[in-house]
């Protein structure tokens, strides 16, 4: 790093990269845009070099902006690892974090360990919402959200918490009151649940290709849980959100065989800008949920 780089400027490159705007930035730092394009130039000075071709409509990184993005990265996230070490010796992470997660996980997973958090961590308060979609974290100021599935190509940080299987499930009694057989060529023909807010949840991996008809939808994933547990057909859900009704049997699981692992619905995953006002805060709830998740 040149001796000149002010880490500050440097934060304020990688927010513009990552946001991909410099309005979308200042609203990241918490600065007035001006102050950012600033940082943004200083850098450019002090480098020697042209980072970002800025136009009208887009920003682009230059071959050099692209080469020293990672350093940036690396060294911001350096500093960031060694001041929350600072912090952490004499304190507890502290103050809001906000949350976000569809609402089956939010109710199966994260809502059973809010008790025990709290009881770990009393100072930091916890704002968790609701989205069965995904959403823009910085738009609805949200700090972590917890995704189900494979990520599109995105700037924002990403953290592995495990993978989740699916099951197709229907309860007893629908499946005692069907007339047609639970088969792969048949499954067509049953009484099928799916998403109404996503096309790719309705494309089922299975073995091999079958037409399925969906003659009922909800956009949230416990609505479809409700419906099966009402005996209202048949639908494809995570474990995470299944294991205990399939324990006691109040689902039952069909046709696993035919389903293909690892597929791009299993994994699960916090995703998160960096920001060194809440890392502690994300640190601390991710390293203290991931263990005790029951995917």
């Amino acid at each position: 790093m040149p001796v000149n780089a002010k880490t500050e400027d440097i934060e304020a490159f990688v927010a513009v990269v990552d946001t991909g705007s410099f309005s979308r930035a200042s609203e990241l730092l918490g600065q007035q845009v001006a102050k950012v394009s600033r940082a943004v130039g200083r850098l450019e000075g002090v480098l020697d070099v042209t980072l970002l071709n800025r136009t009208t409509r887009r920003l682009e990184l230059t071959e050099e902006g692209l080469v020293y993005l990672q350093y940036a990265r690396d060294s911001l996230n350096l500093l960031e690892r060694g001041e929350e070490a600072l912090r952490l010796l004499n304190q507890k992470p502290s103050g809001l974090l906000r949350v976000d997660a569809a609402s089956p996980f939010v109710l199966h997973q994260i809502t059973p360990l809010i008790g025990e958090f709290r009881e770990a961590y009393p100072e930091i308060k916890l704002d968790i919402t609701s989205h069965d979609n995904i959403i823009d974290l910085l738009e609805h100021k949200t700090d972590i959200a917890i995704r189900i599935g494979d990520l599109s190509d995105s700037n924002l940080h990403a953290k592995t918490l495990g993978r989740s299987a699916l099951h197709i499930v229907a309860s007893p009694e629908y499946l005692a009151s069907s007339n047609v057989d639970v088969a792969l060529s048949s499954l067509g023909k049953h009484r099928l649940i799916g998403f109404s807010s996503s096309a790719s949840l309705n494309r089922w991996p299975l073995s091999e290709e079958v037409k399925l008809n969906f003659d009922l939808k909800a956009s949230s994933g416990e609505t479809i849980r409700q419906l099966c547990l009402a005996g209202q057909g048949i639908a494809l859900l995570s474990h995470f959100m299944v294991a205990n009704d399939l324990k006691n049997g109040k689902l039952i699981s069909v046709l696993g065989e035919h389903l293909l692992t690892p597929n791009n619905r299993e994994p699960v995953q916090a995703v998160y800008y960096r920001n060194s006002s809440v890392s502690s805060r994300i640190s601390a709830f991710l390293d203290f949920i991931q263990p005790r998740l029951t995917l």
